[in-house]
This record gives structure tokens, sequence and C-alpha cells, in this order.
């Protein structure tokens, strides 16, 4: 199983591998060293992508609500718009029942 990691990460890992090197220490353990450190740096990237993942996720899911609460107060507004003239609508239609009723009864 080969570990997926840039040539800049191989270089690097080499590179602090072999400053931390201690004295009598063989090519193939700075290798395994090495190796380790690669194997921390893709744990770290994957870590790190699924943090930003599941932030993104978050703010998209934020996002989405003010949407729907947003959503919702439009709806109210159109609905307080409609209630608005329904005093109105009521007042004039007691006036024409009062002129009507009036009328009637001159007659």
């Amino acid at each position: 199983m080969k570990n997926k990691v840039s040539p800049e990460v191989e270089a690097q890992a080499l590179k602090i591998a072999k400053g931390r090197q201690k004295e009598g220490q063989t090519k193939e353990q700075t290798k395994l060293i090495a190796q380790g450190i690669q194997k921390g740096v893709a744990e770290y990237k994957k870590q790190h992508g699924i943090k930003i993942r599941k932030i993104d996720k978050q703010r998209k899911q934020t996002i989405r609500q003010r949407e729907n609460e947003s959503t919702e107060s439009v709806q109210e507004v159109v609905n307080d718009s409609r209630l608005k003239y329904l005093p109105w609508v009521l007042l004039s239609l007691s006036w024409v029942g009062f002129i009507a009723y009036v009328v009637w009864q001159a007659s």
C-alpha cells in the first residue's frame, strides 16, 4: 500500500529525518523515520480536510436556515397586508348596510 504524498512532502520529511539523525543511526532507520513523518503529514491533511468539510457543511446549513427564516417572514408580511385591509372592508360594509337600511326605511 503506497501512501499518496507529494514529492515535496517526501523531500521535507527526509530533510527533517536527516536533521534529527542520531549518531550511529543507519540510513534504513532514517528512511523509516521519514516515512513516519510522511504518514503523520498525510493524517494531518486528512483530518484537516474533514474539519474543513464539517465547517463548510455548518456554514451552508446556517445559510439555509437564514433563507428559510426570510421566506417565512415574507409570507407573514403577505398575510399581514391582507389583514391590514380587513377593518376598512368591514367598516365600508357596515356603512353600505346602514345606508341601505336608511334608504329602505325611507321608501
